[in-house]
């Protein structure tokens, strides 16, 4: 019985459409646009890590002529979320969203327009250092996901863009 139902389903697995995003490696049609993304600095500590995280994931490829842009503006924010009855706070929650824009550079077309983010709730202990250092981890910790929601969103719209036919 199992084996039928494995069966059926590696038979029925072509037929849905999925393909993978990255067959055929680096020289995939996805690597390679994403390989041709410039991403301009990102002001703050966060734009950096972001900036970085975007700059690894689009690396795949190698060095290739930029063809798009990656405009970024962030929102980095820190709120007090516990307070206890003297007014100290407990918790903190950091929260990270990156508004973003990809331009097609020969056209000037704006192929995406989204938002990605995500947030992270902090302890708030007795030492000022260990907040402080959880605050920065915090920060480190969403940009890498933050970084990893915009290249999927991204990859999604250079496989649209692709499938586009040309005007001619």
């Amino acid at each position: 019985m199992r084996g039928a139902f494995i069966l059926l389903a590696a038979l029925a697995l072509p037929a849905c459409g999925l393909q993978p995003m990255y067959a055929g490696g680096t020289n995939a049609g996805i690597a390679q646009g994403l390989g041709a993304i410039d991403v301009p600095a990102i002001p703050g500590r966060g734009g950096w890590l972001i900036r970085n995280a975007l700059t690894d994931r689009f690396g795949i490829a190698g060095d290739a002529t930029p063809a798009y842009r990656l405009d970024v503006r962030l929102d980095d924010a820190l709120e007090a979320l516990g307070v206890l009855n003297d007014d100290t706070i407990s918790r903190e929650r950091r929260i990270l969203r990156a508004r973003y824009q990809l331009v097609d550079l020969a056209t000037g077309e704006i192929l995406l327009d989204a938002t990605a983010g995500s947030d992270a709730g902090i302890d708030v202990v007795s030492s000022e250092y260990a907040t402080i250092a959880a605050e920065q981890r915090a920060l480190e910790n969403l940009a890498q996901e933050v970084a990893d929601r915009m290249t999927t969103t991204i990859a999604l719209a250079l496989r649209e863009q692709a499938r586009k036919p040309s005007a001619e």
